[in-house]
């Protein structure tokens, strides 16, 4: 079974992703955020057609302590968030949990 990737945000995060294809998506607009976001997340962790879930940075925020310890700790699917300072430190991170191995490893 093959699995899609998914994405969670702002109507204004998601239309570019359903532009190129994806499928998946949960559309929270920003003044929503606070009451939907958690519900949008843990609904797509528990999608078994979704491998990868991405989210921009700054929307982990909203989330509950709980539903933010999920993702973070979530093998499959993993979360990929996009934007934010340290993004390129995270996403190696993100990539080496979810693969085992680091791809960015200098011999």
């Amino acid at each position: 079974m093959s699995q899609e990737i998914g994405v969670i945000g702002s109507p204004e995060f998601t239309t570019g992703f359903r532009l190129a294809g994806v499928r998946r998506f949960a559309n929270v607009p920003e003044e929503e955020k606070p009451e939907r976001l958690d519900d949008a997340v843990e609904e797509m962790l528990a999608d078994d057609g979704v491998g990868i879930v991405v989210m921009h940075d700054d929307d982990l925020e909203h989330l509950s302590r709980t539903v933010r310890q999920d993702v973070e700790t979530s093998v499959e699917p993993v979360l990929v968030t996009l934007g934010g300072g340290a993004a390129a430190g995270g996403l190696r991170e993100q990539i080496k949990r979810a693969i085992g191995i680091d791809l960015m490893e200098e011999d």
